[in-house]
């Protein structure tokens, strides 16, 4: 079972040329509403309500959804992370993004501008295909901006202490999340911080790879038991 959560702002879209080559059943875990000024911990467990608590699944989160897949897994603890266009720990906010928050210049700009100069994130996130661009254009108008506020401050100070470990899918021309000399377990060459939409084709291949593996894995431990009980 794959449960995606598309990034900040996002919405079932980004998914839509991604869910048809799964290999699995998957569901889209749409944005809440945050209570106020609500913690990430206290919004995350409203997120997992939707993952019953003994359910062996990944949890596929792209850029700021990477971020809540895996406080997800901290409470679904047979849930498996896997992050595409993010990060795997707090450690890894880029330069740019550290900058802002220092200067907390996110404080002074709503996201709201960024609807009047699509062109910038088109640039920003990487996005050369006319249709695609057109879908993050419609993404954008429909774009809750105090929801945005409150992700990107819960994204600027995520508390990643003590995370578990993830599956990390990135993009080699990523301007968001750039890949660094930290290791990454996939690498896709020319994907972009969009490429959840432009590189569905190998993203699935990564993802039913890892489905594949869970499933071999858990019929090699069925088959152990029924040998024990023999």
């Amino acid at each position: 079972m794959f449960y995606l959560i598309p990034g900040l702002g996002a919405d079932e879209r980004v998914f839509h040329k991604l869910r048809p080559l799964l290999h699995g059943p998957s569901q889209v875990l749409e944005w809440l509403k945050p209570i106020g000024d609500e913690p990430l911990p206290d919004y995350v467990q409203r997120m997992a309500a939707a993952i019953p608590e003994d359910q062996v699944c990944f949890v596929v989160g792209v850029s700021f959804g990477g971020v809540v897949a895996q406080e997800i897994c901290r409470i679904r603890p047979r849930a498996c992370a896997v992050l595409v266009s993010s990060i795997p720990d707090a450690d890894r906010l880029p330069l740019l993004l550290r900058l802002i928050r220092a200067t907390r210049v996110y404080k002074l700009v709503p996201p709201s501008l960024l609807k009047l100069f699509p062109w910038a994130g088109r640039w920003y996130f990487g996005i050369d295909d006319n249709l695609e661009y057109k879908i993050f254009k419609a993404i954008l108008r429909d774009m809750d901006s105090a929801y945005t506020s409150w992700a990107i401050k819960q994204l600027l100070h995520w508390d990643s202490t003590g995370v578990g470990s993830c599956v990390q899918i990135l993009g080699s021309r990523d301007r968001v999340f750039p890949p660094s000399p930290a290791p990454v377990d996939y690498l896709i060459p020319g994907g972009t911080h969009f490429m959840v939409l432009t590189h569905a084709q190998e993203i699935s291949q990564i993802l039913n790879d890892l489905l594949h593996k869970q499933q071999a894995k858990q019929e090699a431990a069925a088959e152990k038991r029924i040998d024990i009980v023999r």
